[in-house]
């Protein structure tokens, strides 16, 4: 599989290579029909007014992940959102449909690069919570599902899980695994679950809260998280010294919290991310924060968006869309208080990498390159083509391994390209990818998210203990 050349702009086709019908067919026109009598029931379907803002211009499709690989117009986003044109206008949600709706990776870098503001996210989102509700999934789809959603979501199952793989990874057996290549042969989906598994340390209890330093300047609820309070807890430990030292109470609570429904609000789930938001915000609610924060990019994109999730609900909405409005990214609210702390001199060079969610569904990108510039030594490098997703997008790269392998091998291209001794990005799951891929490239560079390089700046701890952290071997 290689991936083309970037084209320019040019019309969209159906799949069928012809230009897409209009006038009396128009989805806002007389002759399409209601919601219900084709792909989508009459619950929240891919809004019509929002199919329509696409004018099938292109700008999407150099960025698009998906298009790049495969170079179809059905997997490019204004293939997907003539495919909802279709669904709305009363054709059947065929296997096709479906196929083409799950192989995006939902990493909203068409909603950067569009002209038109084209609202791809909603539209997306709207359509796979359709698909989960409408379409039958063959048996091997529905089990590998069924058990990522049994266990993902759930900390004290991932917990469980720690013990098996520090003994597995303490074997050497690892490295063995990865360098015969068999069990990618045989059995790809688990080997891409063993490639991506970090080497894990101890794991101290995180508290329940932290005292500010100094002068109290605010108080912020802090999100544990899944993947992040399993696998990468000095994450969490580094995040909360850093709001600690910049003058924040730090509520924590982490015997109460749970998911934040994030996983499940991007696969289609929404009754079971409802759930999982309506425990976050009963967790928080008497918690007297000023922000919420968090330090994982899917995590904060879909907390921002617990107003949306729960609209249809009497009793949360109006808590819910409050709490959404307290939401903060870790480098948001820092840039927004302004430091206090002192930074100690690292003198590294630094490539950061921006996770989708942060900076297409977010908008983030500045603040974390500017606290990391703020950095006095720090020389930081930017990566090429940084709108092109790493293929981890959730649990995109268990899903589809083969195609998330070789964005990530894409990826890792241009990271070592830079001659950084360190990648610096703020999501678990660009960390897990994007070291795998660095790995299988025969690259060796040191990997961190951005709140550890803050700590170790804020405490003086010198760049070695940064440097220590290197992709497996």
């Amino acid at each position: 599989m290689t991936i083309p050349q970037q084209p320019g702009p040019t019309p969209v086709t159906s799949p069928g290579g012809s230009q897409p019908a209009s006038g009396p067919r128009d989805v806002l026109g007389a002759a399409a029909q209601p919601p219900g009598v084709g792909a989508f029931d009459e619950h929240h379907p891919p809004a019509a007014e929002l199919v329509a803002d696409c004018v099938h211009c292109g700008f999407c499709l150099p960025t698009c992940p998906t298009y790049l690989l495969w170079g179809e117009e059905m997997d490019s986003p204004r293939g997907r959102i003539y495919l909802m044109k279709q669904g709305l206008e009363g054709e059947p949600l065929s296997d096709s449909m479906v196929t083409h709706f799950d192989r995006c990776l939902g990493c909203m870098s068409c909603v950067t690069a569009c002209p038109s503001g084209v609202q791809y996210d909603r539209l997306i989102e709207a359509t796979r919570q359709q698909v989960e509700r409408r379409h039958s999934r063959g048996p091997r789809d529905r089990a590998l599902r069924a058990a990522i959603f049994a266990l993902f979501p759930y900390r004290r199952r991932l917990r469980l899980l720690r013990g098996p793989l520090r003994a597995y990874q303490a074997t050497g057996l690892p490295r063995l695994v990865r360098r015969n290549g068999l069990l990618r042969r045989l059995a790809p989906t688990l080997a891409t679950v063993e490639s991506l598994a970090p080497r894990l340390g101890r794991a101290a209890r995180p508290p329940q809260r932290v005292a500010a330093v100094g002068t109290r300047r605010a108080v912020v609820g802090m999100l544990t998280g899944c993947v992040q309070g399993a696998f990468f807890p000095e994450v969490n430990a580094a995040t909360a010294r850093v709001l600690a030292a910049e003058g924040c109470d730090v509520v924590i609570l982490p015997d109460r919290q749970g998911c934040c429904g994030a996983l499940s609000v991007h696969n289609g789930r929404e009754e079971e991310a409802r759930r999982f938001a309506r425990r976050m915000l009963d967790t928080f609610a008497a918690a007297g924060i000023d922000y919420f924060v968090v330090n994982a990019a899917g995590c904060g994109s879909t907390l921002k968006e617990y107003g949306d999730l729960l609209r249809d609900d009497p009793r949360y909405a109006a808590l819910a869309a409050d709490f959404a409005g307290k939401v903060r990214d870790l480098c948001e609210v820092l840039v927004e208080l302004g430091p206090v702390a002192t930074r100690h001199p690292l003198p590294v060079t630094v490539a950061y990498h921006d996770a989708c969610h942060l900076a297409h569904a977010q908008g983030v990108r500045a603040q974390p390159r500017r606290l990391l510039r703020d950095i006095p030594g720090l020389e930081l490098r930017e990566i090429a083509d940084p709108e092109i997703c790493c293929g981890s997008a959730g649990i995109w790269n268990i899903l589809h391994p083969g195609p998330a392998a070789e964005l990530g091998d894409r990826k890792a291209r241009t990271v070592l390209a830079t001659g950084a001794r360190l990648l610096v990005t703020a999501n678990p799951g660009c960390l897990m990818q994007v070291a795998a891929s660095v790995t299988r490239a025969g690259g060796d560079i040191a990997l961190a998210h951005t709140a550890q390089v803050l700590d170790a700046s804020i405490r003086g701890r010198g760049v070695e203990e940064l440097l220590h952290q290197r992709t497996p071997s």
